[in-house]
């Protein structure tokens, strides 16, 4: 009952943290759902804290969030990534915090498995015929 409280509690934070972010950015309500329709829901609570962590902050990730990542896709993690740096306190460190993102992505898809990043991502390194 304790980890099912504290992944409520988690994803709670989470919520209210893109919540805090949605009345600010230049970004149209519809686009805002359909990140998270199609984004957020791919990765864990915790896991996006630690990504948020990475990237803005001075954080750590395990693998097992860094395959997380990696299943949400680049494009989704760069998306997510500047929607958060476009806020007004964030925007003058943007080129530090996309650049921290494109490090995280990098790390990520050197630590996940082989077929992680084939089975979500489609590279052309897959080589599926």
């Amino acid at each position: 009952m304790s980890k099912f409280s504290s992944q409520i509690t988690t994803l709670f934070i989470v919520v209210a943290l893109v919540c805090a972010f949605v009345p600010v950015f230049s970004v149209e309500e519809a686009e805002a759902k359909s990140l998270w329709n199609t984004c957020l829901i791919k990765i864990t609570p915790k896991c996006a804290l630690d990504i948020i962590a990475v990237v803005f902050e001075i954080g750590t990730i395990s693998d097992p969030c860094c395959n997380d990542l990696v299943k949400e896709g680049k494009m989704c993690h760069d998306t997510l990534i500047k929607y958060i740096a476009d806020k007004p306190m964030l925007i003058a460190h943007e080129t530090e915090y996309l650049k921290k993102s494109d490090d995280l992505w990098n790390h990520c898809m050197d630590v996940s498995p082989f077929w992680v990043i084939c089975f979500y991502n489609f590279l052309p390194i897959c080589n599926f015929k």
